[in-house]
């Protein structure tokens, strides 16, 4: 690749216009997601250049001001006049949309942030925007604003030219940018949220440095793993049991892409595959994934063949079996990516299908040849034999499942009240712990768009217990006859039955026992439902604070003196312990109504690490699950849920 990298290499597409106008259209939302989304665009033009060979360390500060510095010791942006434009590289890049080196492979072979728009939309949703070139011996500097001019807010104005501030001994890019409160409100940067991507890019990136310094709460922390994502595998699978001492770790490279394999077995029941494109998380798969189930199919079935694992007579392994406990990291890197949809969640390239599947068969095919490796293939023949075993158990109990259907939906008659509208957009499923909270619910409830499905019982903890156990759980078999869409690769997002679906339990350790038993089982056997945006918490008040012709409802501890404060003199508090304790129209008025309640929707914004929470927290390993607690909890808390607690 030529190292160059000048002004002549930046392609222009079309101006700044309208990202104001318009900021979803480029950054999502103007919520929280989306102002982190200015950040992880100055980011990932750092993670560009050393994905691509130039630097290694990037380092975030978060400002006491609010604003945030991104530097690296990358080649540094262009600082030479564009030939056309007649400006320098920086003003085009920060003040040109779709401006950029990323349109052809040249300057960059693998590019995440490949519509190269993201310094220039950062720069016009920020108050300021500053920039420092360390470039060849020479220091340049650069400033941009968003002010009025006469009456409108015109985004990213040039404060001065780009000029040169004197001799340096650095090489690379340093930018600082305030996100503007016009846009964004009071919203501010989340340690936590930042914490866990840049981990993640650092395992992604074998040899980078990430460093992050919130200089807010005088913390520091710093990512550096030269196992890539060896190390990562590791990292996910660490509190549950491996079947092997190491991960197998595949690596190859053509003129289509670049492929990074790394797999685990553990004694699990479930299958977990975290795939990236350019560094980017596609959480819905895609072409690469694809590629790399149909490889692993064949390279197990036909060493199970050769091996004699496998009798002339003995029918092929599935590829469920052989993924059945499977934690498994796939890293593309590649040019002219091609996602589906506007969220870049899945790889739509066909050309990845067959490079990966070819890739990885011929890899594979030489770590199975090595005789020290032949342990490895007898340990997943025999999970895969077994898993075999447990299909047909599952298939059999999911026979006897659709047999006893017209049963479960007479079943259903005494448990389900459900809603007389039959558009599941339109439609609630309130999931309540108990019949005497069910009673209330379907008391206080409108009946237009609101079921109600009481849980008689704990569920099974799905963390636990295979699929056959699973489906022979009557509390779980009765959610999923209501909801209507099939588990697993069954699961038909069209037949959804209810488009939101609400858990409602009480405010206590049982009630948030079943909440994380609900949840682990939508996250095992129903991913889709919380990732298209269905599942939410309900959050019913702890407390009633009232007096004649004054009543509030309460949420916490925290805000009760205040509550207490607003009510006066000669007031009353009712602490509520149970949902049954309420009546109907308390019930309706404090947590059902849409137009009073308070519902936390469920996300998973990074598959990685919701895998690892959900191992620590609902899994085997008690060791773990306290070391957790004894790190991350905070007993002194009394707000509602945090923004992270049910990401």
């Amino acid at each position: 690749m030529d190292n160059s990298y000048n002004s002549k290499d930046i392609v222009v597409l079309e101006g700044l216009d309208a990202v104001r106008l318009r900021p979803g259209m480029y950054i999502g939302t103007t919520g929280i997601k989306g102002f982190h989304h200015l950040l992880w665009e100055i980011v990932d033009n750092s993670i560009d250049e050393i994905s691509n060979g130039y630097g290694d360390t990037i380092t975030i500060t978060l400002n006491t001001d609010g604003s945030a510095t991104v530097s690296d010791n990358g080649r540094g942006i262009p600082v030479d006049m564009h030939p056309t434009l007649k400006k320098s590289g920086v003003e085009v890049v920060f003040t040109q949309l779709h401006a950029g080196g990323k349109f052809n492979n040249k300057s960059y072979s693998y590019s995440g942030g490949l519509h190269g728009v993201g310094a220039s939309v950062t720069n016009a949703l920020s108050r300021w925007l500053k920039v420092e070139v360390d470039k060849e011996g020479r220091k340049y500097y650069m400033e941009f604003a968003s002010k009025e001019v006469n009456g409108k807010l015109k985004s990213g104005i040039p404060q001065c030219e780009l000029h040169d501030i004197g001799a340096t001994t650095k090489q690379g890019t340093t930018v600082t940018f305030l996100p503007d409160d016009r846009m964004f409100g009071d919203l501010q940067f989340n340690f936590d949220t930042i914490n866990k991507r840049i981990k993640e890019l650092a395992f992604l990136n074998k040899g980078l440095k990430i460093i992050l310094d919130d200089l807010r709460t005088n913390t520091h922390v710093a990512y550096h793993y030269e196992g890539g994502i060896k190390d990562f595998i590791k990292y996910i699978d660490e509190d549950k049991n491996k079947l092997y001492s190491s991960p197998i770790y595949i690596s190859a490279e053509s003129d289509i892409l670049k492929l990074e394999i790394a797999v685990e077995h553990t004694d699990s029941y479930t299958e977990n595959i975290f795939s990236y494109v350019n560094n980017i998380p596609t959480t819905e798969g895609g072409t690469h994934e694809v590629g790399f189930k149909s490889a692993w199919t064949r390279v197990m079935n036909d060493y199970a063949r050769n091996s004699g694992y496998l009798k002339e007579k003995d029918s092929n392994f599935m590829g469920e079996d052989f993924r059945e406990g499977i934690s498994c990291i796939i890293a593309v890197k590649m040019h002219s990516v091609e996602f589906e949809g506007q969220t870049k969640t899945k790889l739509g390239n066909p050309e990845a299908k067959t490079e990966v599947e070819r890739l990885t068969v011929l890899e594979l095919g030489k770590f199975f040849a090595k005789k020290e490796n032949e342990k490895i293939a007898t340990v997943i023949l025999d999970k895969a034999k077994q898993a075999a075993k447990t299909r047909e158990a599952a298939k059999r109990a999911k026979e006897i499942s659709r047999a006893k259907s017209s049963a479960d939906n007479f079943n259903l008659v005494g448990k389900l009240a459900a809603c007389t509208s039959r558009k599941g957009e339109k439609s609630e499923l309130f999931i309540v712990e108990g019949d005497s909270a069910g009673g209330s619910a379907k008391q206080g409830r409108n009946r237009m768009f609101q079921a109600i499905l009481p849980l008689r019982g704990k569920p099974l903890n799905a963390e636990k217990k295979r699929i056959d156990q699973v489906l022979g759980n009557e509390e779980i078999r009765t959610m999923i006859s209501a909801l209507e869409t099939g588990i697993g690769e069954d699961y038909n997002a069209d037949n959804l039955r209810y488009h939101k679906v609400i858990i409602l339990s009480d405010a206590d350790q049982d009630g948030g026992h079943i909440r994380a038993i609900l949840l682990t089982f939508f996250f095992r056997y129903m991913r889709q439902l919380i990732t298209d945006g269905h599942v939410f918490v309900g959050l019913p008040p702890l407390y009633k604070v009232y007096k004649k012709n004054y009543t509030e409802y309460v949420y916490s501890d925290y805000e009760l003196p205040a509550a207490i404060e607003r009510a006066g003199k000669g007031y009353q508090i009712q602490r509520y312990k149970g949902l049954g304790e309420m009546n109907p129209e308390q019930l309706w008025e404090t947590t059902m109504d849409p137009d009073k309640r308070t519902l936390v929707q469920v996300t998973i914004d990074d598959a990685a690490e919701a895998e690892k929470m959900v191992t620590t927290w609902m899994g085997d390993n008690i060791d773990a699950r306290k070391a957790y607690i004894a790190e991350h909890a905070n007993f002194n808390r009394q707000d509602k849920f945090s923004d992270d607690m049910l990401s």
